[in-house]
């Protein structure tokens, strides 16, 4: 969302002159702005690494932390292999992604390795801090099918939202990032252009107006067929939706892009388990984790061989999914695929985001007893203990989120309470174990790095997203309402 602070003109110019001393102050040699001397990193890649059932036509990206210095991005330092055997091909930078796109299509069922090598700089001329390497397995047919927008915010004719919003189009697969654009993807008034800027994350592309926009007014959002997706499908229709807006400011940073991942209540990497009588209301998936490690549902595997149920039913209300349901030709391996990617992204982004203050910096030391938190952004360099209730006051369209760089852990018995706040607009991202105390209750989406542990007679309103595995013991997992 736009978030930003207003600048009078006044406090403009006398910004203007204290840079103009700064300036000749330093001498006209030697001063100005510090050196960058970061390395630059691999963000993102697609395929992701370890995904199966990739398209033979499919190109491969990888998008970096930072605008790179493009003449450093060739078939020499961005390379495909097949085994030890390199595959012809050709690349392209644009914006921050590079992308190698393959002189033919890829043999079928076979693994392929793509690296970037430290080769690659960005435009201060720091090098990659380590080569990045990642493997794919391609499927057996070529993807010739359009993508689509399967899902926006705000929704076409919603009303009411908050003149400070962001505009996301989430696809149904990965597209090709350097396709979306102020050119493809535009933000109208009647028929006046909104200036803004367009930034892709997983299968979410997002419209970030400059500044608010006008109250109380109609605004339409378009994705043009010049998107494409990896295969060079092209968006078959253009995408056209309407939203108005309302009066209302959001407080808090801007929500945190879920993408696909936001179609599961669970998802993880390496592994579902359940003991007890648990009760999920939701979708569950596991990615590149194949079905024997969902454990403890009792899965009847449904006619089409895309998803399974539960036995019983109350189990999960809803699907599970794995990244080896592919006969038939369903899309599950690819979607769950997408999904991951954007849970992986989710979790960067949400990392990535500045505390709002000193006052929501180390807050309690790690120990949260007897707090009630606005809206904001809350950062810890160790472990985070709720020992008591924990109270989130403001309303239905602020933002939380709460970056922990050790463990979480949430005391038996203890509940996070929400006054006006949703669920589906707090974020918990956190780098160890996530552990949910015997018969507490939770609030938020979960985006842990490691294990979310839930233990028994748990509860959460929200949703789990592991980049390792999630273990339950008699709980109950209720996704978000949207």
């Amino acid at each position: 969302m736009n978030r930003f602070e207003i600048v009078t003109k006044p406090q403009m110019w006398l910004m203007a002159l204290i840079l103009a001393a700064f300036v000749v102050g330093c001498g006209g040699s030697g001063g100005g702005s510090p050196a960058d001397t970061t390395a630059p990193t691999v963000r993102s890649v697609l395929p992701a690494n370890a995904a199966i059932s990739i398209a033979l036509n499919t190109n491969v990206t990888a998008t970096f932390s930072e605008a790179m210095k493009a003449s450093t991005i060739t078939a020499v330092t961005f390379t495909l292999k097949q085994g030890g055997a390199d595959v012809p091909g050709a690349v392209t930078y644009l914006g921050t992604t590079a992308t190698y796109n393959p002189s033919s299509n890829l043999a079928a069922s076979t693994l392929y390795t793509a690296t970037v090598t430290t080769g690659v700089k960005d435009r201060a001329g720091n090098a990659l801090a380590v080569t990045k390497t990642w493997s794919f397995t391609t499927g057996t047919a070529e993807d010739n099918t359009a993508p689509t927008v399967s899902s926006t915010d705000p929704l076409d004719e919603a009303f009411d939202i908050v003149v400070n919003t962001n505009i996301t189009a989430t696809f149904n697969e990965a597209m090709d990032t350097s396709t979306i654009s102020t050119s493809t993807f535009t933000l109208k008034q009647g028929t006046t252009v909104v200036a803004g800027a367009v930034t892709t994350v997983g299968s979410t592309a997002t419209f970030n107006p400059a500044s608010n926009l006008v109250a109380s007014t109609v605004y339409t959002a378009t994705v043009t067929t010049g998107v494409k997706d990896l295969a060079g499908n092209a968006l078959a229709i253009d995408s056209v939706w309407s939203f108005t807006t309302g009066t209302t400011v959001a407080a808090g940073p801007a929500p945190v892009i879920l993408g696909t991942a936001a179609n599961y209540a669970i998802l993880s990497k390496t592994g579902i388990t359940t003991t007890g009588t648990t009760a999920v209301t939701g979708d569950i998936g596991a990615s590149p984790a194949a079905a024997t490690y969902i454990q403890g549902f009792t899965l009847a595997l449904d006619g089409t061989g895309c998803f399974s149920t539960t036995t019983p039913s109350t189990l999960v209300t809803g699907k599970v999914y794995a990244a080896d349901y592919n006969t038939g030709g369903c899309t599950t391996p690819a979607d769950l695929t997408t999904a991951v990617l954007n849970m992986e992204a989710a979790y960067t982004d949400a990392a990535g985001r500045t505390a709002t203050s000193a006052a929501t910096t180390n807050l309690g030391s790690g120990t949260l007893a007897n707090l009630t938190l606005a809206p904001g952004v809350y950062e810890w360099g160790g472990n985070v203990s709720i020992t008591t209730d924990l109270h989130l006051n403001g309303a239905a369209t602020d933002v939380w989120i709460f970056k922990v760089a050790g463990t979480l852990d949430i005391a038996s018995g203890m509940s996070v309470i929400l006054s006006g706040a949703l669920a589906k607009n707090i974020f918990w991202q956190v780098a160890d174990v996530v552990t949910i105390g015997t018969g507490a209750h939770f609030e938020g989406i979960v985006l842990g790095q490691t294990n979310i542990v839930m233990t028994t007679g748990a509860s959460i309103n929200g949703r789990m997203l592991a980049q390792t595995a999630v273990t339950l013991d008699a709980t109950t997992v209720t996704q978000p309402a949207p």
